[in-house]
């Protein structure tokens, strides 16, 4: 795997503290034969307009995208619609197994038909062939398999990368946030303005690479396909790799993850709006975190974080997707401390 540059893990990287919740409180949240392995990239939707909150989850082979209900006990398979067995992904021709890692909500362009955009690293009936791709799916429908209605082919645009060490997370940023916080645009050379941009609808796409550490954000042409890089942003894992990617949409954290590689951290990027600094406009490090006391250190690939709307009593669960499928679960979650990070 490529080693991490320099500047990859730079001196004002914060001292890892303790998780930011009760750290003892952690337990397994799934049924212990509803995975083997596999389980990848999470993403938490809120509870909106009656229907339930939904952990949405990738498995990465076979390539298959999981719709998880609370049921009062477990996170369980929404037994209608055909989730009840997760549904099989497929590239936008219809044919492929793609090795899917991470998962994300989209904005506009994909709401309404209930998008979800996956990044993946091959496709696994090539395996080891590298194809860094983000495809979007619409999961509005009943059948049990989804064919891509979009595919944005990443592999040219982004340094070499073993077949198994590609696209491990994916993050939906709005423009709102990023105007807001005056972005860098490196490819333009000034803050962004979202409307240089064609059809990327209303954010960004921010992808982590796992055999760099790094992540690239994209504007994604939905209409073309076509994809523009803006900038390059160090997670501060360098080669040990970023393993999952999260935008808390109401706090604006951008959250990184490792693995049991560097024990189980997880940090935080913010934008720096200090005008006199050099990385002002830029997504720098602000807090990491151990994980948390009682979680195992084992290979957790997938991380998300319930919106604020799901506080109870000042906290709220953090939740974590275990690849091994360590001791028949796949599932874990957390309590953290609701409110902006000390």
């Amino acid at each position: 795997s490529t080693k991490g540059a320099a500047n990859d893990c730079p001196a004002a990287t914060p001292v890892a503290s303790a998780w930011p919740g009760i750290g003892t409180d952690v337990s397994t949240v799934d049924d212990a034969a509803a995975f083997t392995e596999n389980l990848s990239g999470l993403a938490f939707q809120a509870a909106s307009g009656g229907s339930p909150a939904v952990i949405w989850g990738v498995v990465n082979g076979p390539g298959t995208l999981v719709r998880l209900l609370w049921n009062g006990t477990i996170w369980a398979s929404d037994a209608s619609n055909g989730w009840s067995a997760g549904k099989a992904l497929h590239y936008a021709d219809g044919s492929g197994n793609p090795d899917s890692e991470g998962i994300t909500l989209g904005g506009t362009a994909g709401a309404g038909a209930g998008g979800l955009y996956v990044s993946t690293e091959r496709n696994n009936d090539a395996s080891t062939v590298s194809r860094l791709s983000v495809l979007r799916y619409d999961t509005s429908g009943t059948s049990t398999s989804l064919t891509a209605t979009n595919d944005w082919d990443l592999t040219a645009d982004i340094p070499p990368t073993g077949a198994n060490l590609g696209l491990e997370g994916v993050a939906y940023v709005p423009d709102s946030y990023l105007v807001s916080k005056g972005f860098y645009d490196e490819k333009a050379g000034h803050a962004y303005v979202p409307g240089e941009y064609a059809n990327h609808g209303d954010g960004l796409f921010l992808v982590g690479v796992e055999g760099s550490g790094m992540i690239y954000a994209y504007a994604l042409d939905h209409a073309t396909n076509g994809y523009a890089r803006i900038a390059t942003i160090a997670s501060g894992y360098g080669s040990l790799g970023v393993m999952d990617l999260f935008f808390d949409s109401g706090l604006k954290y951008l959250w990184a993850t490792c693995d049991d590689g560097c024990g189980g951290k997880t940090s935080t990027l913010e934008i720096d709006t200090s005008p006199t600094s050099p990385t002002v406009g830029r997504f720098v490090i602000t807090h990491v975190y151990n994980r948390p006391s009682a979680m195992p250190n084992i290979n957790n690939e997938g991380f998300t974080i319930a919106p604020e709307s799901e506080c109870v009593a000042g906290t709220k669960y953090a939740y974590w997707s275990d690849d091994g499928d360590t001791d028949g679960h796949s599932l874990r979650r957390a309590s953290m401390t609701c409110g902006r990070l000390p």
